[in-house]
């Protein structure tokens, strides 16, 4: 530290208290370049294990195929009232079963 005048000059390490080292950014980098390696290492490690990247579609395009099967037959079976021999009567788009 030292004055010029009316004026106090002093150095970084002064002024902040500590010194500049760059500790922190060796810090960042070194836990960035872990956290990539990790990262990859997870992804390349589940894409070695799946045989086949299409099976889980295939198998969700099973599962909406026979949803539909059972959505058309279900359709196609005919309701209860419609078997009975009660007179029946049509009010918003449904059955009224009148006993």
């Amino acid at each position: 530290m030292h004055t010029e005048g009316n004026e106090v000059h002093v150095s970084e390490e002064e002024a902040s208290g500590g010194s500049k080292e760059g500790v922190v950014r060796w810090v960042l980098i070194f836990g960035l370049i872990l956290a990539i390696g990790a990262l990859s290492l997870i992804w390349i490690a589940g894409a070695r294990s799946s045989s086949d990247p299409d099976a889980d579609n295939a198998n969700v395009s099973a599962k909406i195929a026979a949803q539909k099967e059972r959505d058309s037959a279900s359709e196609a079976a005919p309701l209860p009232a419609q078997t009975s021999n009660d007179e029946q009567a049509v009010q918003n788009n449904l059955n009224v079963v009148k006993n």
